[in-house]
């Protein structure tokens, strides 16, 4: 396994900098469905899991999730190759606690979208518009759980 570019102490302060809300992906949510006339709560500590926004009015919430720490199918997730058990542990444990966010939403009658954040990291602005269009028409409509992500192919 090779060593790790920076030393332990500049790691750890560079990996306590990453925010877990307010990211990047969750402001262009935000932004974009509200400039398509949704409301919202934001990061309600009552409901499980407390999602990222909430829309009382239509019963919904939205995790917006970053690949690398929601363990992603895509493109842009990788397994770390340094402390891997740890990583694994990590991660595992992060899509385990999502799981059970979105079963305890949902048998108190919550609808559940997860767009995760691939949907927005592509070459063209239109795929970030297409994610925003989809959260729009899914919060208009009635199904139950969906999610957004990004091209598959990575190139947008």
């Amino acid at each position: 396994m090779p060593p790790d570019v920076v030393d332990a102490a500049t790691r750890s302060r560079m990996m306590a900098a990453i925010k877990g809300r307010d990211t990047k992906p969750e402001m262009t949510v935000r932004r974009g469905l509200h400039r398509r006339g949704f409301r919202f709560r934001l990061h309600d500590r009552a409901l499980p899991g407390r999602p990222d926004l909430i829309f009382p009015r239509h019963r919904a919430v939205i995790f917006v999730h970053g690949c690398f720490w929601h363990g992603h199918d895509c493109p842009f997730f990788r397994w770390p190759k340094s402390r891997p058990e740890f990583w694994r542990a990590k991660i595992g444990a992060n899509i385990e606690r999502d799981r059970a966010a979105r079963t305890a939403l949902k048998a108190v009658d919550w609808r559940v979208l997860t767009v995760w954040e691939c949907a927005f990291r592509g070459k063209s602005p239109e795929q970030g518009e297409a994610a925003l269009d989809g959260a729009a028409a899914w919060l208009s409509g009635s199904s139950g759980e969906a999610e957004i992500r990004g091209n598959d192919s990575g190139a947008g």
